[in-house]
């Protein structure tokens, strides 16, 4: 009998390969941040490191639904692109039937209503108003209490009044030597 392929057959040690299968998946899976500041909004993302023949910046974590909408998105890029794709839709669908774009709010009740989650660093630390600058290092620094952070494995997008701006690496290391100064004072 086929253990791996039915979701609800036990294997003779009792396991359910479907489920280790999905624990793993959720293993190789990045970590993503979002804060929304005064006048902007940051979103940080774990970038995994690539194969020598994958060109570095081909695998985004963080995409454009919309003029005034980006998503970033956690796990795998595989199966990120349907939920990308899903809201993309959404928000050509509300363009095409309001003759507006859709509000970011609208656009969050949406992805919620397909996705959960809830970041415990980020309602502790998080305040109503915060500058783009206090943003940028909160986003920063709820991926460092997750993971290894460094300029090379992370990319960053501040979508503020102007648009949406991908950070560089000199950026990012600039932030997070600043972040790193910061916490070695406290």
């Amino acid at each position: 009998m086929s253990y791996d392929r039915a979701i609800t057959v036990f294997s003779p040690d009792g396991h359910l390969m479907q489920v280790e299968y999905a624990m793993e998946t959720v293993k190789r899976g990045g970590c993503v941040v979002g804060v929304k500041g005064l006048d902007s909004v940051v979103v940080a993302a774990e970038r995994k490191t690539t194969t020598k023949l994958q060109i570095p910046r081909s695998s985004k974590k963080i995409l454009q639904l919309d003029d005034n909408i980006a998503i970033a998105f956690a796990g795998l890029t595989a199966d990120a692109r349907v939920l990308v794709n899903k809201t993309r839709l959404e928000c050509q669908r509300y363009r095409l039937n309001a003759n507006e774009v859709a509000s970011v709010g609208y656009i969050a009740k949406y992805i919620a209503r397909l996705q959960q989650s809830a970041q415990a660093f980020l309602e502790k630390n998080y305040t109503e108003g915060m500058s783009a600058d206090d943003t940028l290092a909160l986003s920063i620094k709820a991926l460092i209490e997750v993971m290894e952070v460094s300029a090379k494995n992370i990319e960053v997008a501040v979508l503020g009044p102007l648009g949406l701006r991908m950070l560089s690496e000199e950026e990012i290391e600039a932030v997070l030597k600043a972040v790193n100064e910061a916490k070695a004072e406290q």
